[in-house]
This record gives structure tokens, C-alpha cells and sequence, in this order.
């Protein structure tokens, strides 16, 4: 609900000249219900941002939350609810803060006692800032699924590690569910790894991926695809019996790479067939 000009002006007017008082209501409310994770002090930081910067839109004549002279009033509300959302507090207890100013008017301006105009103008205000709550939530919605976003594009990271067992010789050891978003993150490292270290050989490790069905399959068939393209040879190690009896019961085919029962045995391939390469080498070049 957009205030009227006059309902805009004399809410600027309790504001400044009831400031203080407001301040430090508004603080002590807000901090009520987050039960110690945040002090009055704390609090009165965070709403006396809030307060100076509402007071400066209702001075520039803003009566909507829309508007464009609440340009800069919606972006402190905005880092506000992200300072929140990594603090770990909930929308809840962030659009809270921001109704805390209602109660504070109410207390402070003694709506209670005063007449119907008064009245009116309480209930005006107080649907201003119910807009300005549910910018507040939707601002704070976006900021954690920004977070969380972030969280599992490291964590991605973290879980697919691309490791130098050998000179000429990295590995993946694959740890849980392979889905496509993190076969992409699997190729996307193993692909850097080759290119950094200039290895022949890739090591896909699978000992901890807990079943391999054939979308699994496909995930690993692509990714050695892309570093034979890269002119590396991959080996697929961590075969286990019953990921080996699925394999044959789904019919999957692994072609012509090479597939070992343990780590151990995949790097003794590895380093075994460089061994060979770099004799035929030395040959040639005699």
C-alpha cells in the first residue's frame, strides 16, 4: 500500500523528531525474539541504517516501495537481508526486524491513546512497512539460494580432487552419487589436470561410488571420451564384484578401456605401459 504525501511527511516527522527514542525501542524489540544470537546493541546498529535511510526516502517524497525514489532505501534492506542470510538467521527473524519498527511507533507515538486521524495513519503506516518486510523477505530469499548455489558448486570442487599418483599418471577418486552436474565438474578438472601436468595416463577411480547404473556409466564412458581427445588413456579402477555383476546385468560396454579391480592395480598398469612407451621410444630414437 503507497502512503499519501501527507501520511509520508508527518511518518518523516515522528522519525526525526521522536529518533532517538524510536532507535532505541525499535532495537530493543527486534532483538527480543533471536534470543541472544544478536544483542540490543547489535540490533540498534543494523535499524538505525535501516531508520536514516527510511527517513532520507520519506524526505525525498517516496510513498511507495516501488518507486524509484526507494531506489536506495530497497538496496540497504537488500545487503541487509544478505548480511542476515550468511549470519545463519532465518527470513523469519530478518523480516521481523524490519516489523519491529511497527511496534516501536505504536510505543513511542502512543497510538493507543491518540485520536482517529492518528489512527489512520498508524494503519497506513504500518502497510508501508509491511511492503517494506516483504521486500525484505523475498530480498533474503534470493540471497540464500545465491548461497546455497555457491555452497554446492565448492563442495563440487571439494568432493572431485584430481591427484598426481605418478610422474605422467593423475587420478580421480570418485566419492558417492555421480550426477550430471558433477560428471561435468569430474571432466571439466580432469581435463585442467592433463593439460597442467601434460600426464598420458588418468586414473577414474570408483571404489567409493556406491552403485553404477548406466547413466553412471555414461558419465565415465564421456569423460574418458574427452581425454582421449586430449591424447591421454584413461584406466577405470575400484570394479568391485557386484558393481562388476550390475555392469554385466545392465549390459554396459566399456569397449576397449581398461578397467582394474583396485587403485593399486590401475597405477601398476600405468606405470608399466609408460614404462613400455618410453622404451619404444628410446628405440625409435636409437
Amino acid at each position: 500500500m503507497a502512503l499519501n504525501a501527507e501520511q509520508s511527511e508527518r511518518l518523516n516527522v515522528l522519525l526525526t523528531d521522536r529518533a532517538e527514542e524510536i532507535s532505541a525501542r525499535w532495537a530493543e524489540v527486534a532483538a527480543a525474539p533471536l534470543r541472544g544470537r544478536l544483542t540490543v546493541a547489535e540490533a540498534a546498529r543494523q535499524t538505525l541504517d535501516l531508520q536514516r535511510q527510511l527517513q532520507a526516502t520519506l524526505r525525498a517524497g517516496a510513498t511507495d516501495v516501488a518507486s524509484d525514489r526507494s531506489a536506495e532505501l530497497r538496496a540497504v534492506l537488500s545487503e541487509f537481508s544478505r548480511g542476515r542470510a550468511r549470519q545463519g538467521f532465518t527470513a523469519t527473524e530478518t523480516a521481523t526486524t524490519v516489523l519491529a519498527l511497527k511496534t516501536a511507533i505504536y510505543d513511542v507515538a502512543g497510538v493507543e491513546k491518540g485520536d482517529e486521524a492518528t489512527l489512520r495513519d498508524y494503519v497506513a503506516w504500518t502497510s508501508f512497512i509491511d511492503e517494506l518486510s516483504l521486500f525484505t523477505f523475498e530480498s533474503y530469499t534470493k540471497a540464500r539460494e545465491r548461497i546455497i548455489t555457491e555452497q554446492n558448486e565448492q563442495l563440487l570442487e571439494l568432493s572431485t580432487p584430481v591427484v598426481k599418483l605418478w610422474e605422467g599418471v593423475v587420478s580421480v577418486p570418485l566419492v558417492g552419487t555421480l550426477d550430471s552436474a558433477r560428471a561435468q565438474v569430474v571432466m571439466e578438472r580432469l581435463l585442467q589436470a592433463l593439460i597442467d601436468t601434460g600426464s598420458p595416463w588418468a586414473i577414474i577411480d570408483i571404489t567409493g561410488v556406491p552403485a553404477v547404473d548406466t547413466q553412471v556409466a555414461q558419465h565415465v564412458l564421456k569423460t574418458v571420451m574427452a581425454a582421449r581427445l586430449m591424447g591421454a588413456e584413461c584406466i577405470v579402477s575400484g570394479i568391485r564384484p557386484q558393481i562388476a555383476q550390475t555392469i554385466v546385468a545392465l549390459g554396459i560396454e566399456f569397449g576397449d578401456i581398461v578397467t582394474k579391480a583396485s587403485l593399486a592395480d590401475a597405477l601398476r598398469h600405468a606405470i608399466k605401459m609408460s614404462g613400455s612407451e618410453l622404451a619404444r621410444s628410446q628405440r625409435r630414437a636409437a
